[in-house]
């Protein structure tokens, strides 16, 4: 799954950007008599996840807050895709124990895949947590609430083969009011040696196309512009109806993608993740004919080594991966946005396999890139069947190498849009200056451009005048 970033930086361990810092719950405009606080870590399908608990607290009597210290419930969505997020997690626990003695009423619960990983044992090793619930449990959380309010621990990890909250409307938490978070399906059926998602999240199931295109269109007319479809695999969504017990109308993924562009024009629509081996002629055909649809792919490659993508259980090779990379460049053209995952690292890796992944950047020149050092997790088949015999230091030197030379690809790439101009949707102030604003491309590049009389869910002609690695920067044109 793709990583949530507000801008094109370049992630690694030591980056503490994105997935070791919180996204935290609003002030909610209520008259509940309860305050709760989420704090969410990792992915956007966790952030969609926390906007999902938060409306089903409402009817609870609880209305989110951004003040810790106002909140009688505490919850923290978790992830488990590498052993430093679930540290950061351990380490936030420790902070939150002062407030734990000094305040009895507050109760304290982890949701989502750490939970979903160690179950009870967290509730063993963290004696401060009241409550562990998994991704699948989140309708029970009204009554683990009451379990824990009567003096008991409580925990939910069970996952489901159909659950996917497509009747609850969520509620945006730290919201632009611009952009928003849509949930298509939810698990994973293709059972990577190094991911933990499928058994923190459990197997794959899609949501009623019918129901995303309503919370789409909801959204379009509360002013959103925006919308991103999530999914561990979005590629692979695939709804049938059933009427009398017969099989008939079977939706793809191209079919709903074209369902929510038909929505309104305005309303972009971006996705995230594909598999390599599930992107179809028909998906990116999709893309093309909708100028609503962004032109940009998140496309996991995560080794650039046949060898060790067969190790990982990837189920494709390098050829098959770069004939992907071809035919996305056939259809939609050099301009399109590609961005990649990248495991420095792995199992067995040979200096001969890292080199094959600076080739695989070189061949692809990706926009940007999510790159980590292998992390083993507990239970996994890579764990179970495979010695992690890469030694750290080695790790620490050829993750760098593919951080360089991406930062390298990634300037080249933003150098071909210097003197063009690009349709911005302003999302916001930029970082440094509340004189200019941010917004992205349609490729999901961020671009910095002076305000003048433009605001937030404007679209915005841009010409790129200048450009670093991860930023363009550009004025305001007719």
């Amino acid at each position: 799954m793709a990583l949530v970033t507000n801008s094109l930086k370049i992630l690694n361990e030591e980056d503490k950007k994105d997935l070791d810092v919180a996204r935290i719950s609003e002030d909610e405009k209520s008259t509940a008599s309860r305050k709760l606080y989420i704090e969410s870590y990792g992915c956007q399908m966790n952030f969609a996840d926390s906007e999902i608990v938060a409306s089903i607290l409402r009817e609870n009597d609880f209305a989110t807050t951004s003040k810790i210290e106002e909140a009688e419930l505490i919850l923290l969505n978790t992830c488990a895709i590498r052993d430093n997020a679930e540290q950061k997690i351990r380490h936030r626990l420790q902070h939150l124990v002062p407030m734990k003695n000094k305040r009895k009423n507050v109760k304290i619960g982890i949701l989502g895949c750490m939970a979903e990983r160690l179950k009870t044992k967290l509730l063993e090793e963290e004696r401060i947590v009241d409550m562990v619930v998994g991704p699948d449990s989140y309708r029970d959380l009204p009554n683990l609430i009451n379990e824990v309010e009567e003096g008991h621990k409580a925990v939910n990890v069970f996952l489901s083969r159909e659950e996917t909250y497509a009747d609850i409307t969520p509620i945006r938490l730290d919201s632009n009011g611009v952009t928003a978070l849509i949930s298509i399906m939810r698990g994973c059926d293709n059972m990577c040696s190094f991911c933990v998602v499928p058994y923190t999240r459990g197997r794959e199931r899609s949501r009623d196309p019918h129901s995303i295109v309503k919370e789409a269109t909801d959204l379009f007319n509360q002013g959103y512009k925006e919308v991103t479809l999530l999914g561990q695999n979005v590629d692979s969504y695939k709804w049938q109806s059933s009427i009398d017990g017969q099989q008939s109308t079977v939706v793809t993924f191209a079919n709903l993608l074209e369902m929510v562009a038909q929505i309104n024009p305005d309303l972009r629509v971006r996705f995230s993740t594909s598999h390599p081996k599930d992107i179809t002629d028909e998906v990116l055909y999709t893309i093309k004919k909708y100028d609503n649809v962004c032109k940009y792919i998140h496309l996991p490659a995560q080794s650039g080594s046949s060898r060790i993508l067969e190790l990982m259980n990837r189920t494709y090779d390098r050829n098959w991966y770069i004939s992907k990379i071809d035919r996305i460049r056939e259809i939609l053209g050099d301009e399109c946005g590609i961005s990649q995952d990248m495991i420095a690292g792995f199992c067995t890796e040979t200096e001969e396999d890292h080199q094959e992944t600076l080739s695989l950047l070189d061949y692809v020149k990706y926009d940007y890139g999510y790159m980590f050092a292998y992390s083993e997790r507990p239970n996994t088949p890579a764990a179970k069947k495979l010695k992690d015999d890469v030694p750290e230091d080695v790790k620490s030197r050829r993750l760098a190498e593919i951080i360089a030379r991406q930062r390298e690809h990634s300037f080249e790439r933003n150098q071909m849009s210097v003197g063009k101009v690009y349709k911005v949707l302003v999302e916001g102030f930029s970082k440094r200056s509340k004189e200019h604003l941010s917004g992205r491309s349609d490729q999901n590049k961020m671009i910095i451009f002076p305000k003048e009389n433009f605001k937030l869910g404007d679209y915005v002609n841009v010409l790129v005048t200048e450009c670093s690695s991860a930023t363009l920067i550009g004025k305001a044109v007719e």
